[in-house]
């Protein structure tokens, strides 16, 4: 049976023996949404695996033209140099006539990076959700987590709501570019508070990357989190920090409590998805938000996003 007519069932099963041919079709079936999606990701949820997917989950995000894309094809040629399978999850903003990805980010990252197997690559509609992560792109990640190293998440990059990222990645990068005074925005916004790594591009460009490496830095330390590592990174020039930032990820990836950090990503993640389906009437009905947080909290650590959904949407009554 080819991937296009898989069950949910046979897709989970692929997926569990890292059969990397499944992921079009998975994606597709959790695009349309429904029963055939819920699913698949409880097939692939904790409770099924009985254990957390091992895939890393990036989240890569920053102002636009700031050359996460050309970072991200170094990045992912860097992993299969080490032989890691890479998916990657480029969010575009919506098409208000089709509803589907505008920029086509897939096409830029491809550009970027040498083909062959182990790598899957697909723009993601970000559709009315302006932080980038609709529900289809967190259940994508945590699927595809099943069977590829590393996932990357690349958001739209288009301020605070960035901050979703946050909720949805093991580790989250920050990258921003020489001289367009991006961490004073970053101050404002909030977006500061969010990386777990933070790089400057561009770094061939010397003295104004060295400068705002100087800037940034000195913005973490008013947040009290200089202790967030910052590094210089060229995508366009070998030795210039790719190596550097890919053993960064994992340092990072071996030093968090992945159950803990997945487990709140998964409520946050339900929470968000649950308010925006059924908004404030919907978050009203739970008696509000700090209510809908416990009630969360009292589920079992091993359910999936979208049965944590189902027990938000029975205990609304709705």
């Amino acid at each position: 049976m080819s991937a296009e007519r898989a069950s949910p069932g046979e897709l989970a099963a692929r997926l569990r023996e890292r059969d990397l041919g499944a992921a079009p079709a998975a994606l597709e079936l959790l695009e349309d949404g429904g029963a055939p999606a819920r699913e698949l990701l409880a097939a692939l949820s904790p409770r099924a695996l009985g254990a957390e997917a091992a895939g890393h989950i990036v989240g890569l995000t920053g102002p636009p033209g700031v050359g996460k894309s050309t970072l991200l094809g170094a990045l992912a040629a860097a992993w299969r140099a080490s032989e890691r399978t890479v998916a990657v999850l480029a969010v575009d903003p919506s098409s208000r006539r089709s509803g589907g990805a505008l920029l086509g980010d897939r096409i830029r990252i491809a550009g970027s990076a040498p083909g062959g197997p182990g790598r899957f690559i697909r723009s993601m509609a970000a559709r009315e959700r302006t932080g980038g992560l609709a529900p289809a792109t967190r259940a994508a990640a945590q699927a595809l987590a099943v069977a590829f190293d590393v996932v990357v998440v690349e958001t739209v990059g288009v301020g605070q709501s960035e901050t979703e990222i946050a909720d949805l990645a093991d580790t989250v990068v920050v990258v921003v570019q020489p001289g367009a005074g991006d961490s004073l925005q970053f101050l404002k916004s909030g977006l500061m508070e969010v990386p777990d790594l933070l790089v400057v591009a561009k770094a061939d460009l010397g003295t104004p990357a060295q400068a705002t490496l100087a800037e940034v830095r000195a913005a973490l330390r008013l947040l009290g989190a200089d202790d967030t590592p910052t590094l210089p990174v060229s995508a366009l020039l070998p030795g210039q920090g790719i190596e550097e930032l890919v053993a960064a990820l994992d340092r990072h990836r071996a030093s968090i409590d992945l159950g803990a950090r997945r487990l709140k990503s998964r409520r946050a993640g339900a929470l968000a998805d649950f308010i925006s389906e059924y908004g404030s009437r919907g978050l009203m009905a739970l008696g509000g938000a700090q209510a809908a947080e416990e009630l969360l909290s009292g589920q079992a650590a091993d359910l999936d996003g979208a049965a944590l959904v189902a027990s938000l949407v029975s205990a609304a009554g709705l």
